[in-house]
């Protein structure tokens, strides 16, 4: 019994390489965006409120990574 491994990457169609590359790279700008929200939104709260959600300045990029690209 013989197995082949195929990996397809969209063929060899170089329009279907090229819509891969213009997808991820929206997906790309997408989730930027959404950490560039985050971060703007936890900047902008007070050292008070900050502190009341347990947040600390200093942990503001490392929380709106995480959140962005690990969830």
């Amino acid at each position: 019994m013989a197995h082949t491994a195929t990996q397809t990457f969209g063929g060899f169609n170089l329009s279907a390489r090229i819509a891969i590359l213009v997808a991820s790279f929206k997906e790309a700008q997408a989730l930027r965006a959404q950490y560039n929200q985050t971060y703007s939104e936890l900047q902008g709260l007070t050292d008070r409120e900050l502190d009341d959600i347990g947040v600390r300045r200093c942990d503001i990029k490392d929380i709106a990574r995480e959140h962005v690209y690990c969830s």
